[in-house]
């Protein structure tokens, strides 16, 4: 899998990561989900990103089990939810989402969407986390410009390192002005929902799939990461769909495509 640097942070991350939304939720999917994180990471899939929010903290549970033994493997993400972004309410889900992931620290951590608490507080309190050691990178979700130069702003130490966004190849509005403005700062865009509800088994993408041996699946993946500043995270449970997502970066798409 190819790594490349993630915004200012100096860290190279994997550029296909692995998403965790829905996992967590049922105890018979348990094995399974933990089966296809564990594969993702040999096939070098090792960005996780997962949240408080995701099964009431059940994929944070799962994520723990996953990578039991292979930490300093990991770039772990997760996030606290709108409700708890308070300076106080941050620091206290932040130690949650630890106990739950069984870690000493996360390398991201995410304020979920722009919260009715005043984001100086919840910046703060991110500062704070970083500043015990429990926290290594800062960064914020469904943000748009403007309320990133605000949360930027009421950063006093730290840079804001990601957005996380809905990117797909139905939903390319951040193209316009978003993109372009994280680029600016050196900040990375991670795209989440990446191959949205499929579909692409037709048309030019099923085209350009058929011209490489691919399939339309990683078309899809290889040109949403095609900037040096965008990675994604798709959620995979099944061994077949995690090998798909680890190799569609191992061709190129030419400007034409």
């Amino acid at each position: 899998m190819i790594t490349r640097l993630f915004g200012a942070t100096g860290v190279n991350v994997a550029v296909i990561g692995q998403g965790t939304w829905g996992m967590g939720e049922s105890r018979r999917a348990e094995t399974a989900e933990i089966a296809a994180l564990r594969l993702g990471i040999e096939l070098g899939m090792t960005h996780i990103d997962t949240a408080e929010a995701y099964g009431d903290g059940g994929a944070e549970r799962v994520v723990a089990r996953a990578i039991a033994g292979r930490r300093t493997d990991v770039f772990i993400t997760t996030k606290v939810w709108p409700d708890n972004a308070s300076y106080a309410g941050t620091l206290r889900a932040c130690e949650r989402s630890l106990k739950r992931l069984d870690t000493e620290y996360v390398d991201l951590y995410l304020l979920h969407w722009p919260s009715q608490h005043p984001i100086a507080e919840t910046m703060r309190a991110t500062e704070e986390l970083v500043r015990q050691g429990l926290i290594r990178f800062i960064g914020v979700s469904n943000f748009d410009v403007a309320q990133l130069q605000a949360a930027q702003a009421a950063l006093a130490r730290e840079r804001l390192a990601c957005n996380q966004v809905l990117y797909h190849l139905r939903d390319r509005r951040i193209e316009r002005d978003l993109l372009p403005s994280c680029e600016k700062h050196d900040m990375a865009v991670v795209g989440y929902t990446p191959l949205a509800r499929g579909g692409f088994h037709r048309g030019v993408i099923a085209e350009i799939a058929k011209k490489y041996g691919r399939t339309p699946r990683q078309v899809a993946l290889n040109f949403l990461t095609r900037r040096p500043s965008l990675f994604t995270i798709p959620k995979a449970s099944r061994a077949e769909h995690v090998r798909e997502n680890a190799a569609a970066l191992d061709f190129s798409l030419t400007p034409d495509d």
